[in-house]
């Protein structure tokens, strides 16, 4: 059964701006470009230090791939991850599987 990812991010005070040009102009292209899907983006409307983003994944086995089709790579490790760690606080990540209901337009 398919099912989604629910990433929530604290940016670091004034970050926004920088953390956006890099979720939209790198991260989500390289990823995309990996296979993944992603299946929406939000920043928080009245508070700048909330970053929302959701994936799907067709099963655990897919999931399992594509984490290491992205998060294995050089470009990922030497590039990526060095800087967002200076945007974002990764204690704060909260990233929750959840699956569409029987109702749900998303399937």
């Amino acid at each position: 059964m398919a099912f989604y990812e629910l990433r929530q991010y604290h940016v670091r005070k004034g970050k926004m701006n920088e953390w956006l040009k890099l979720m939209e102009g790198e991260i989500i292209p390289f990823q995309v470009s990996k296979g993944m899907v992603i299946t929406g983006s939000w920043r928080g409307e009245d508070d700048d230090s909330k970053y929302f983003w959701m994936r799907r994944f067709k099963s655990e086995a897919e999931r399992k791939r594509l984490y290491k089709a992205v998060y294995e790579t050089d470009y990922w490790q030497n590039q990526v991850s060095p800087r967002v760690g200076n945007l974002l606080d990764r204690k704060k990540m909260v990233v929750t599987r959840v699956v569409p209901t029987a109702k749900s337009v998303v399937q």
